[in-house]
């Protein structure tokens, strides 16, 4: 299977905290949550350790296991557990974590997985995309956001306001009512979306950070179809080369008020007939 794959940092100067892949009929995004300055985690280790760790260890059980993707999510988030637990404190609500969106070739169906707000984006001929994304996240955010403030994106008072929210949303991940991602407690891996569709008529499949997302969900410059299109033209690094000059035209977050002016941004995409 030939499989375009395109990351990138948002900032240069930081980590990228995404990670991509595909093997063997699996394609993976890990998107890793990132911590503003001032909240604690408990954990030595950083968000882009966490997000390479889950990922590598996601594909192999995916590749090599006959495991469901929900049993495999669970799995590799044991087994980062149990690679930091001994130096870590895995009870802190900052612990490190991660959204997943991952696809898998089994037999004349893909299956897929996604677990908070990465997406995927499905290609289906001549109905429209199938898109597949956890919205249940943005509710929390929802609901804790005034849409009354919001601050220059860069001043003291955005990160203020950021590190207030994340402190809040500790509150409500991975617990019933609030929001699901891959961070300590496997049982989450158990509250992703899942589903499968037929490989036949499957025109093109997409795995998109949130951070590569935006042109469509944030920004609304572009549809699914056009995003796909753009993917199928351009290939996935100009797909992300669009996002940084949308994103430089509003620095301060005035016209689309966020929480990063540029985000990690990653893409996975495969054509299945091609």
């Amino acid at each position: 299977m030939r499989v375009l794959i395109a990351t990138e940092p948002g900032n240069p100067a930081r980590d990228n905290e995404d990670f991509a892949a595909a093997a063997s009929g699996v394609l993976l995004v890990v998107d890793g949550a990132g911590a503003p300055a001032g909240l604690e985690s408990g954990c030595s280790h950083s968000v882009s350790w966490y997000a390479r760790s889950l990922g590598g260890l996601l594909l192999a059980e995916a590749v090599n296991t006959g495991a469901s993707l929900p049993e495999a999510l669970a799995v590799a988030i044991e087994r980062v557990n149990a690679l930091h637990q001994d130096v870590c404190d895995l009870a802190h609500p900052g612990s490190p974590s991660a959204t997943v969106v991952m696809a898998r070739v089994a037999g004349d169906h893909l299956e897929y997985l996604v677990l908070s707000d990465s997406v995927l984006v499905l290609d289906q001929a001549d109905d429209e995309p199938l898109v597949v994304t956890d919205d249940r996240l943005g509710r929390v955010i929802a609901k804790l956001d005034d849409p009354d403030e919001r601050p220059p994106l860069g001043t003291d008072e955005h990160a203020a306001g950021l590190l207030s929210r994340v402190q809040k949303l500790a509150l409500y991940r991975n617990q019933p009512g609030g929001f699901w991602v891959a961070s300590t407690k496997p049982e989450a891996a158990g509250q992703a979306l899942t589903g499968s569709v037929p490989l036949e008529g499957l025109g093109a499949v997409a795995l998109l950070s949130d951070g590569a997302s935006r042109l469509t969900d944030r920004f609304g410059l572009a549809t699914w179809h056009e995003l796909l299109a753009a993917l199928r033209k351009e290939g996935p690094r100009e797909l992300i080369a669009r996002t940084r000059e949308v994103e430089a035209s509003d620095p301060d977050g005035s016209r689309w008020p966020r929480g990063k002016a540029s985000d990690d941004a990653s893409v996975v995409y495969w054509r299945p007939h091609e």
